[in-house]
């Protein structure tokens, strides 16, 4: 071997020991976890893996579209050069600085049905007894996802803004000669440019949400009954009950859902890669 042949190895070592250790190791012992097929039988036969489905599924659509439905429209707001509107946007971005563990917690105190503030003030001024948000599992799955909206928005919003601002002003300067609307300059400006960032962003975020526990798990920790868990919180749940093939098994169960967004992901920006060398 030559002196930089040498130094080349020296040099990858730690990195390769890094992947082995923080990466290989880990995802192969879990796998190994769940070899046994019987951990798989016992999973399905149990009545809350499929609400968890189910809950996930919900979860992932409902929340992540609604999540950049507003970051898209918020983007076109921050992205205005005005001071109050800088101002704003420093207030909205803290929910997603702040950690989760005290901001989802104060939350969960806020809303809880006994002593909460928002049962003790808002509905005791108008005579009527607040409902039970996290006793109830609809109220508690919905909150647990406006949690999670609340909480990623100002990231996507951000990143929805700088590629807005990305798009030359010349284009807009150009529809505003040509009498486009404020739709027509979005429909045939804004949009085409944002596309490509809006999907891809998504499809991120789907992957990243698939995976979150904390909006769930320290809001409502899966109650009442077990019928608010999704696939994330469900692992936990087994951990906890010592478990730990079935916890893995739940992770296995979760690949299906990971792969196909993965896949598309990588192939959506490899064609984009392409279109741009050509």
């Amino acid at each position: 071997m030559t002196t930089w042949q040498v130094w080349g190895a020296l040099l990858l070592a730690p990195y390769v020991l890094v992947f082995f250790v923080f990466v290989l190791y880990p995802v192969s012992y879990g796998l190994w976890l769940a070899r046994n097929p019987e951990s798989y039988r016992t999973l399905f036969e149990d009545p809350i893996f499929f609400t968890t489905v189910v809950n996930t599924i919900f979860f992932l659509l409902v929340a992540v579209n609604l999540k950049f439905v507003l970051a898209l429209y918020l983007s076109g707001f921050f992205v205005h050069d005005r001071r109050w509107i800088r101002w704003l946007s420093v207030i909205f971005i803290l929910p997603w600085a702040m950690p989760a563990i005290p901001t989802i917690f104060s939350i969960r105190f806020m809303f809880n049905p006994e002593w909460g503030v928002v049962n003790q003030t808002i509905f005791r001024l108008t005579g009527l007894d607040g409902p039970n948000w996290l006793t109830n599992p609809d109220l508690a799955m919905a909150m647990a996802m406006g949690v999670h909206i609340w909480k990623a928005l100002p990231f996507w919003t951000l990143i929805l803004m700088a590629g807005r601002l990305a798009i030359p002003k010349e284009l807009y300067e150009a529809a505003s000669v040509d009498g486009a609307t404020a739709w027509q300059k979005f429909k045939y400006v804004t949009w085409p440019s944002l596309r490509t960032l809006y999907i891809t962003s998504t499809l991120l975020s789907l992957i990243w949400t698939l995976g979150d526990f904390n909006s769930v798990y320290l809001l409502t920790g899966g109650q009442p009954a077990d019928k608010t868990h999704v696939l994330a919180t469900l692992g936990i749940r087994y951990i906890r009950l010592d478990q730990l093939d079935h916890a893995m098994a739940t992770i296995v169960v979760a690949l299906p859902f990971v792969l196909p967004l993965v896949y598309f992901m990588m192939r959506r920006l490899s064609g984009d890669e392409q279109k741009t060398s050509q």
